[in-house]
């Protein structure tokens, strides 16, 4: 019980940090339309294990082969749809992408949670839109 809360408050701490470090941080942060609404999805490679990597990095490919349907219809805002032809945030994990992206991984985990906690998948797109789309290049004024 200690230890989820403590994961818990590791990731919100993350996140407001992430929020902070993003190349795109110094940007009007207000509401921007989300991009996940655009998302063809149809990944079909499987993910890659959990079980190669540690910590957040592990908890995130775990995420992502847990809830692959729900992966597979969010828009990843490291742009890597635009840069490198991902269909969506799960193509990502089925490779070592999101290993060096911290975007990727708390997308992955903050839909992973909401999942958990019995949110559908149209409110955990629009959670994610609302809490990423402000780091996604797309949306410059």
């Amino acid at each position: 019980m200690r230890s989820g809360r403590f994961r818990y408050a590791l990731i919100a701490v993350l996140l407001t940090f992430l929020g902070l470090s993003s190349c795109d941080s110094a940007k009007d942060t207000k509401a921007a339309p989300g991009l996940s609404a655009t998302v063809v999805g149809g990944e079909a490679r499987p993910t890659l294990s959990p079980a190669n990597y540690t910590g957040i990095t592990a908890d995130a490919y775990r995420a992502a082969q847990e809830i692959p349907q729900v992966l597979d219809k969010l828009y990843c805002y490291c742009d890597c749809e635009k840069h490198f032809g991902h269909k969506s945030l799960l193509s990502c994990f089925v490779d070592e992408h999101a290993v060096h992206c911290d975007i990727c991984m708390h997308e992955a985990i903050m839909a992973h949670d909401l999942h958990k906690q019995g949110f559908d998948e149209a409110a955990i797109r629009k959670a994610i839109d609302e809490r990423f789309a402000h780091l996604s290049h797309e949306h410059k004024d």
